[in-house]
């Protein structure tokens, strides 16, 4: 049995939260592989809305186990929020006993977030669009071969271990930003929480999801944030710090490339983007408002309104060959009815020449978008539930993408709750 991938085709805040919960239930594993508690994956179902941001999206099912991943980086304070928000929701953690959490995941710490802070404010004007969760800190941690791991909040000498870090970080904020630290009340929480993250069964995640696959069980990895944020290959520097790629499930999960089965992409008919770097398509006008609008496009997370624009083929084909895409899910449909005529972006013009790839220097060389116009819908597709009512000219757009994208849509999502999902094949 292979390992499923489910992950992100554009810059993020695709839906990954919502289409993990719809597929759930046919798993036995759901697996966040890397990322931090910047990723919002929102569900709703039941007239209730949950935003999760460490806590992997199958958690709702009884007989489903998650497992945080060992490439995922942990802030404690916000994942005792999560589980004490799900609790307070009627979803008691502790009690289901369905969730499970990697040692090798590394921590971040409240000194980690305050570093994060000072480097964005020393930048200015070229600022990455960090959401100061002290993500990127932490993993240059982890690179720098002295970060804290999970496994290390059992070792009697944590909080000497812990000092020793924090020590360094208040060093750095001295010498390199001129700030003084001062994360007395965040500290408090930090132990607080690390207490209640003890009593959830830390495990050796690589034999346990190696142990999974040996027995036949199904596993889905589920991606944060999205392909154009890579480390490696997204927008760099206006990246996040992890790889979001398939590869990323390979070193977040301890799991051998022949172990990958399905990867599933998912991608907004539209597109959107949250902190600074290049968008070809973005839309800096009313029509990008109106998305903005009919979309809801306000971070889960931070709340920061999201930059809007047309859809990205060239982006979406990158992404597709680096993941290995063997199907896609296609969401926000619905916030496209309305309009009388949508576009597409199937290739740049770039240095002169008409191109239909990401160019490595996309970030100081603009590349102008070539759009192809394409007839919209009126009809609200919000409630259908059968193939044969979606609108004609969805299906030409749909049809379109498969022609261009040269892989299948499984999956079309016309709103944002559970039963808003249809199978198209």
């Amino acid at each position: 049995m292979a390992v499923d991938v489910l992950l992100g085709l554009q810059w993020g805040d695709e839906g990954k939260g919502k289409i993990v919960d719809v597929l759930s239930a046919d798993y036995d594993l759901i697996a966040r592989f890397q990322g931090g508690p910047n990723a919002g994956h929102t569900l709703e179902f039941d007239g209730k809305k949950f935003v999760l941001n460490t806590i992997p999206s199958g958690i709702f099912f009884n007989n489903t186990q998650n497992l945080i991943g060992n490439g995922v980086v942990i802030d404690p304070i916000t994942l005792k929020r999560e589980i004490d928000k799900l609790k307070d929701a009627g979803h008691d953690l502790l009690a289901k006993n369905n969730l499970m959490i990697a040692k090798k995941a590394h921590l971040i710490l409240p000194t980690h977030q305050l570093l994060d802070a000072a480097s964005e404010k020393k930048m200015g004007e070229g600022k990455i669009g960090s959401t100061l969760k002290g993500i990127g800190p932490t993993y240059m941690d982890k690179t720098g071969r002295n970060g804290l791991r999970i496994g290390d909040i059992l070792l009697p000498d944590f909080k000497e271990r812990y000092q020793k870090l924090t020590d360094k970080h208040t060093s750095m904020l001295q010498a390199l930003y001129g700030e003084v630290a001062d994360f007395s009340e965040r500290e408090a929480l930090f132990f607080e929480a690390v207490e209640l993250i003890k009593k959830f069964p830390l495990v050796d995640s690589e034999h346990l999801v190696n142990g999974y696959i040996k027995q036949g069980k199904k596993v889905l990895a589920e991606g944060a944030q999205g392909t154009m944020l890579d480390i490696d290959f997204g927008s760099y520097p206006f990246v996040t710090s992890s790889n979001t790629t398939t590869a990323g499930a390979c070193t977040g999960l301890g799991i051998a490339p022949q172990q990958i089965g399905e990867v599933i992409g998912i991608f907004k008919a539209y597109c959107t983007r949250v902190g600074g770097g290049p968008f070809p398509t973005e839309l800096d006008n009313e029509v990008g408002e109106e998305l903005r609008r009919i979309g809801h496009e306000f971070g889960a997370t931070t709340g920061r309104p999201r930059r809007t624009g047309w859809i990205d083929l060239p982006a979406l084909k990158y992404a597709i060959m680096l993941n290995g895409v063997t199907q896609m899910v296609m969401t926000k449909a619905d916030v496209l009815s309305g309009f009388d005529k949508i576009y597409a972006c199937t290739h740049y013009n770039y240095q002169g020449e008409t191109i239909d790839y990401m160019p490595y220097d996309i970030c100081t060389i603009h590349p102008e978008p070539v759009f192809k116009e394409i007839d919209g819908w009126h009809e609200d597709i919000t409630g259908i539930t059968e193939l044969n009512q979606i609108p004609e000219k969805l299906k030409n757009y749909i049809d379109f993408l498969e022609q261009e994208l040269e892989v299948p849509i499984q999956y079309l999502s016309v709103g944002p709750d559970r039963v808003q999902t249809l199978e198209l094949h």
